[in-house]
């Protein structure tokens, strides 16, 4: 877990559980290593607006399926494509596959607006990596959005569902 991600979840009393696993890079591997791990898993989706500097994360149950396509023309924005790994470690300081709403405390500047799935966000309990894909922290419910308003990002609560 990065040194930055513990000492802002420490400052602002964001408890979680901290559970440790061999690297993984899809929601697949997960499923192999982390089953055990209690909570709803989460996909998280770094994007961007092509020919503009306008960058996404998109947070939603690992389960769902995603059409940017579509996701672009619900939230009003057009073009989206995946981010480049140069433009996730520049703002949030990741690499891929290890792409989480942690990596927010990296973007010091706020330039990243976060979108959050409703039924993740309404979850006992979510997992995500903390900026590292050898780990997931576990978060109840209450953590989890003490977290997110702490953040100064933009954010929304939005339905995601594209079966």
């Amino acid at each position: 877990m990065q040194a930055k991600l513990k000492e802002f979840l420490g400052k602002k009393q964001i408890e979680f559980t901290l559970h440790e696993h061999p690297a993984v890079f899809t929601c697949e591997e997960a499923d192999e290593h982390c089953a055990y791990i209690p909570g709803v898993a989460s996909k998280n989706l770094f994007v961007r607006e092509r020919k503009k500097d306008n960058f996404i994360l998109i947070v939603m149950p690992a389960v769902k399926r995603m059409n940017l396509k579509e996701f672009g023309k619900r939230v009003g924005v057009k073009n989206l494509t995946f981010a480049k790994p140069e433009a996730l470690k520049d703002l949030l300081g990741l690499s891929p596959g290890a792409v989480s709403p942690f990596g927010l405390v990296n973007d010091t500047d706020s330039k990243v607006f976060l979108y959050i799935d409703e039924d993740l966000w309404h979850a006992d309990t979510v997992t995500f990596h903390p900026n590292v894909n050898t780990a997931t922290l576990e978060l109840s419910q209450e953590n989890f959005r003490k977290y997110v308003q702490a953040l100064k990002n933009k954010s929304e609560i939005i339905p995601i569902n594209f079966d």
